[in-house]
This record gives structure tokens, C-alpha cells and sequence, in this order.
């Protein structure tokens, strides 16, 4: 190296000088109290000394010369200058051969490039070899990645997508079930990051098929049954009920057959699977079921809150005889429930479909059922019992096909649903009468009571009211129109059903039933999981409904005007139980019908248009 240049001084800036402003090369125009420089697009500026730094005293004669970039390989430089401190005057001396402005430009560039050397202005030193080793790996790593992220967001615009793709969408993933709110995959295509936008890229990519229900991974339902051993049926006394004739009615292709009914002259029994003579409070399966709250019924599959294999054992009627807490009670001249008795019970049950039982209620098996269920659901009426009839459909899907099938309003449903009442009334009385501490089901009385008569007064009287919801003391339920309630015939499916079983199995079979406390605390979560269930299961019907549309673009259909709101009109569409909203017209007054036609569906929105006809 010729004689040692000067080291690069602030105190030397002239006119002519290159300088660095921020990162932005410029030109001294003039040196006064302050310094104005001259940047390449000619825009001049007024700084301080401190606020540029000298590269070259000058002259620069223009940005031309100054950004042209003489030619010079570094690594020359890099290996002579191991170990050594140098300034920027003579890095560029070394590597382009003089130090000119241009020089000092290309080297300070170098500098910024933090490859091959590193340090200031003034004090530059040379990186050891397995530091640039390692920085030009990382740095090829880099473009790699950019290159391949590249290739694969092409790939997802383009619905094309290669295997090892499905690995990079988890991200977009997590965010379309709720589990993250960010994506770069979606930032990087200006997507918002929502579920809505992450479901909908998932759909357009071709990664999820359009009948992926993601609804209840996104309410946070747990999506597996529990796997847990059953202890044995207890050794125990149990009422041999087997004489008299139990009917399990329910709906076509049911699983969990929880209840039946039966008739010893004027007393009816209920009887109910014994779930609680396994599901001891606290135990395994007991925590388990309160995890879960109550089974998850999607269309596509049903989530147990308890072992399968416990429903193939208790469930009444899949056995010959079957073990059973059943419920006996008379219906008094009020129409309440009176001499009620709890006993766990051998039935043998026989089950049949709603549609087989309407058919036989003039029968001798039927028939007195039929009459004191009629007269204990009159007696409600009386006390002003809601009478909300909208219309109602069970979604199945089977071997892929989406099923909808509109729920007639059968008698024999409406027979067994007052039984089931009447059952939980005399849980109620029963828990009343002996202090035992269970979840009473209450609802408050709406603002106002109303005896609709079409189907947008049914609609409008049904925004009056407030959830029902579990209590410590018994109160009335309005809708109901019971003085005192427990949910207590469904075991198998509902955790606060359980609870009701255990208290009340405890105290007939002698044992002791829990606290207050304890069972407070069991409702509370209970209750904390049981929205995430509701949710899950109204939006996955409405997805699989919409899915149903979207098999069928040209279908048309009825509806019916419902309510007016001040651009829409809403409509229930009764083949589907579909709520949706069209535009207001003059013409268009509640329980007016109306002929609609599908125009759009967009799944991760959950939303549907229609178009009059």
C-alpha cells in the first residue's frame, strides 16, 4: 500500500464534498452556520454538521460520476487486511485503486453491505473468514426461502398446490379456526387476517373442500368422544319394572336412547338410563362428561360427552332388559305432578320411531298417555306456556349426501316431550321436598305475554324472551309454564341432567348427595361450556344447510315474510328452517309468502343470497 491516507475528518467538509445524509449520498452546495446539500433527484436541503457525515472532501462534480461505481473485487482487500484497522479512504484505495469520490461512495457501500468487513467510517475492519462464511450461507438461506415462498404463494393463487404445501397452510390454519390472528401467507397476499379470510383462502387454494366444517373447532368444542374403561353395574336392589310395557320413541336412526314412558293405571312412569349407577361425581367419567357439557350433535357425526360403549350399556332398549332410574308420579286435578316416586328400576324397553307411535295413539298402549299428557300440557297453556311454532329440520349428512328433513308436528312428540316434562317436575318436587341441592332450570317472564297465531308472530314473540338458564333455587320457568323444572331425562347427552341424577340417586339408594357448593361449582362449568356447544352445533347446521344450496344453484323455494326492518325484509324459508334477508318492497307485510331463487353462497361468511321472483 502507497503512503497512508488521511483519515476521513467531519472537520473538512467543503463545497464539493460528498457527504451521507441518513443513507442518502449528497453534495455540499455551500458551508456556512449551516451546511446546504444537493441530493441526486436536485433537491436541496439546509442540515448541521452533526446531522451529515464526510465520505470525500471533494471536489464531486456530480451525481453521475459519483454513483457510476468503479469496478474492484473485495476479497483482495478482505485477505490483506486480516487482523487490521483501516479508514474508509483507504479501503477504497485498496479495493478500487484511488480514492475518489466515486471510490469512497462504492467503498462506504461495501462497508453497508456488512458481508465482508464491518466497523465506521474511520475504523474498518475486516471480518474473519468463517463469519462471512457463515453470514453468505444465511444470507443464501434467505433467498432460498424467498424464492421458494414465492413459488408457493403462486401456487396457492393458483389452486395448484404441492404436498409439502399443506404444511405451510397450519398457519393460515390456526388463524381460519380461530387458534391465532396472525398469517404472514396472508399478509404477504394483502389478506386480512380474520377466520372469514383464512377460510376463504383455504377454499379458493383447493387445501380444504368446501364441506370442511370448521365451526366447532372454532367455538373450541372439544371434536373427540372420551375413551375411558367402565366400572360394572353396582350389585345393588333394583325395582323389577320389567311387567309393564316401556316405549323408548324417538326420532328415526337415534343412538342414545336415554328415556321411556309407561303407563300403570293412572300413574305414569318415565323412565331414564341410569347413568349415574356408573358416573360417580368426580370420577374420571364424570369429569369428562363436565369438560364436555353435552354431546356435540353435527350433522356430520355425533361427539359424546361420555364413552360410547357406556351408551351401548345403559341405553334403554338396546339390551333385552336394561338398568333404569325411572321417575313415578300421578297427574293431579291441577295438572301437576303428585305422589312422586324415584327408584332405580329393570325395564324392558321397546323402541319405535315418532312416526310409528302417531299412528298407534288411539290404541289401548297409547291412548291413556295421550290423554294426560294432553291434559298436563293444557294445564301449562293455562299458565301461559309459550307456544312458539316455528319450523324445525334435522340436517344429516350420509355417505356424503346432505340430508334436510323438515320435523312434522307430530302427536307422539308432543306426547313424549310432556312426559319428559312432567318427569323433570317431579325431579324438581322430589328435590324440593327432601332439600336435596340440584340445577333447577328458570326463565324469566318476558315483557310481554302473547298467543301468536302465524309465523311472524311466533317470530317476534320469540325475540321477547331471555335464555333459560340453571339455578340453585327453584323458580318458575315462563316458557315452560312450570312453577319448579330440572332438566333430568336426558343423562347420557347433558352433564346438568347427570348432576340431577347423581343428587337424586344418592338420596334414594341412602348414600349422601353433595353440597350446595359443590354443585354450584359443577353448574358453573357446566353452563361456561355449554354456549360453545349450542354455537357449534346451530352454525355447523347452518354450514351444512348452505352447502346443501350450493349443490343446488338453481333451487327455488318458498318463504315467508317474518319481520320488516328498514331495508330488509326477513324471511324464514320452511323447506330449509333457513333464516335469510331479501330487499324491502312495498309489498311485502309479515306472513305475506314469497318465491325466492338462490343467487350466491358464500360459505366462510355464512351467508346467502336470494333473489325474488
Amino acid at each position: 500500500m502507497s503512503d497512508p491516507l488521511p483519515i476521513v475528518s467531519e472537520n473538512k467538509i467543503q463545497t464539493g464534498s460528498l457527504v451521507l445524509y441518513k443513507i442518502r449520498p449528497a453534495i455540499v452546495e455551500s458551508v456556512g452556520e449551516k451546511y446546504e446539500i444537493r441530493f441526486e433527484d436536485g433537491r436541496v436541503k439546509r442540515v448541521r454538521q452533526k446531522d451529515i457525515r464526510l465520505l470525500h472532501p471533494g471536489p464531486a462534480r456530480g451525481f453521475d460520476e459519483v454513483l457510476e461505481g468503479p469496478d474492484g473485487d473485495p476479497r483482495e482487500a478482505w485477505e490483506l487486511l486480516q487482523g487490521e484497522t483501516v479508514s474508509l479512504a483507504e479501503l477504497a484505495e485498496l479495493v478500487y485503486g484511488d480514492f475518489t469520490p466515486a471510490a469512497a461512495w462504492a467503498a462506504w457501500q461495501l462497508l453497508q453491505e456488512d458481508l465482508w468487513f464491518e466497523g465506521s467510517v474511520n475504523a474498518i475492519r475486516a471480518r474473519d473468514a468463517e463469519t462471512v462464511a457463515r453470514i453468505r450461507e444465511e444470507r443464501e438461506r434467505k433467498v432460498r426461502e424467498a424464492e421458494e415462498q414465492a413459488a408457493f404463494l403462486e401456487r396457492l393463487q393458483r389452486g395448484e398446490l404441492a404436498e409439502e404445501d399443506r404444511q405451510r397452510l397450519q398457519e393460515v390454519e390456526r388463524v381460519a379456526l380461530g387458534r391465532s390472528n396472525r398469517s404472514r401467507i396472508l399478509a404477504s397476499l394483502d389478506l386480512a387476517e380474520t377466520p372469514e379470510a383464512a377460510h376463504a383462502l383455504l377454499l379458493r387454494s383447493g387445501h380444504w373442500p368446501e364441506e370442511h366444517n370448521p365451526w366447532p373447532e372454532r367455538q373450541g368444542a372439544l371434536l373427540e368422544s372420551p375413551d375411558l374403561p367402565l366400572p360394572s353395574l353396582p350389585e345393588e336392589e333394583r325395582r323389577d319394572l320389567t311387567h309393564l310395557e316401556a316405549w323408548a320413541i324417538d326420532d328415526e336412526g337415534n343412538t342414545d336412547p336415554d328415556d321411556a314412558i309407561s303407563l300403570e293405571g293412572d300413574r305414569i312412569w318415565v323412565h331414564v338410563a341410569d347413568v349415574a349407577a356408573l358416573v360417580r361425581p368426580d370420577s374420571h367419567l364424570d369429569l369428562a362428561a363436565r369438560e364436555r357439557s353435552a354431546n356435540l350433535y353435527l350433522p356430520e357425526r355425533t361427539v359424546s360427552m361420555l364413552p360410547p360403549a357406556l351408551t351401548d350399556e345403559l341405553g334403554l332398549g338396546l339390551q333385552e332388559i336394561s338398568p333404569a332410574l325411572s321417575f313415578g308420579f300421578r297427574l293431579g286435578a291441577e295438572g301437576t305432578v303428585e305422589e312422586v316416586e324415584i327408584t332405580p328400576s329393570w325395564i324392558r324397553a321397546r323402541r319405535i320411531s315418532y312416526e310409528e307411535a302417531d299412528q298407534r295413539l288411539q290404541e289401548p298402549a297409547f291412548a291413556g298417555l295421550h290423554e294426560l299428557t294432553r291434559r298436563y300440557r293444557e294445564a301449562r297453556r293455562a299458565r301461559n306456556a309459550a307456544e312458539i311454532e316455528l319450523p324445525e329440520v334435522n340436517v344429516k349428512v350420509v355417505e356424503g349426501e346432505v340430508v334436510i328433513r323438515p320435523l312434522p308436528r307430530l302427536g307422539s312428540r308432543r306426547m313424549v316431550t310432556d312426559a319428559m316434562l312432567m318427569a323433570g317436575e317431579a325431579a324438581a318436587r322430589y328435590a324440593v321436598a327432601h332439600g336435596i341441592a340440584i340445577p333447577f332450570a328458570v326463565q324469566p317472564e318476558p315483557e310481554e305475554i302473547r298467543r301468536p297465531s302465524t309465523m311472524a308472530e311466533a317470530y317476534a314473540y320469540r325475540r321477547l324472551f331471555r335464555p333459560s338458564n340453571a339455578a340453585m333455587s327453584p323458580d318458575r320457568h315462563f316458557g315452560l309454564g312450570l312453577e319448579l323444572y330440572a332438566r333430568a331425562t336426558s343423562p347420557l347427552r347433558r352433564y346438568m341432567d347427570l348432576v340431577v341424577h347423581q343428587q337424586v340417586r344418592a338420596h334414594v339408594t341412602g348414600g349422601t348427595p353433595l353440597g350446595r357448593e359443590q354443585v354450584s361449582e359443577r353448574v358453573a362449568a357446566a353452563s361456561a361450556v355449554g354456549g360453545v356447544i349450542r354455537r357449534s352445533e346451530r352454525l355447523s347446521n347452518l354450514h351444512w344447510k348452505l352447502i346443501w344450496l350450493k349443490r343446488h344453484p338453481d333451487w327455488r323455494g318458498e318463504a315467508v315474510v317474518v319481520a320488516l326492518e328498514e331495508r330488509k325484509a326477513v324471511v324464514i324459508i320452511p323447506q330449509l328452517a333457513l333464516e335469510a334477508r331479501i330487499r324491502r318492497s312495498d309489498d311485502l307485510q309479515p306472513d305475506r309468502k314469497v318465491m325466492l331463487q338462490v343467487q350466491s353462497v358464500d360459505l366462510p361468511a355464512q351467508a346467502v343470497h336470494f333473489r325474488r321472483l
